[in-house]
């Protein structure tokens, strides 16, 4: 079993930053691969980013390419999302989810077993 985390969530204006960790703990972490999701107010769950076990392979969604930015510390348990020049279409609940890939990071949610409460991002003036 692998507890998931999210913390750093809160409210930014628009063109402004915010750095989203996830934090794991259970199991050993360079096993998994970390994705983020989001969900906005009624609309459906989407692919943010995702670091393989090993943080040698990254995904992004197109939306967020160029903006956001994942990375993981493996010796301190924690995946990280920098992002940048927010924009209010970024409001959503962020939630990280653990799947047992050590080269690989899954875009499909189906790929993750271990899921976290979520965090909630707000960009407005």
């Amino acid at each position: 079993q692998v507890r998931m985390v999210e913390s750093g969530g809160g409210l930014v204006q628009p063109g402004g930053s915010l750095r989203l960790s996830c934090a794991a703990s259970g199991d050993t972490f360079s096993n998994y691969a970390v994705g983020w999701f989001r969900r906005a107010p009624g609309k459906g769950r989407e692919f943010v980013a995702a670091i393989s076990g090993s943080g040698g392979s990254t995904s992004y969604a197109g939306s967020v390419k160029g903006r956001f930015t994942i990375s993981r510390e493996n010796a301190k348990n924690t995946v990280n999302l920098q992002m940048n020049s927010l924009t209010p279409e970024d409001t959503a609940v962020y939630s990280c989810a653990g799947g047992l890939f050590r080269d690989y990071a899954p875009e499909s949610p189906e790929a993750y077993d271990y899921w976290g409460q979520g965090t909630q991002v707000t960009v407005s003036s």
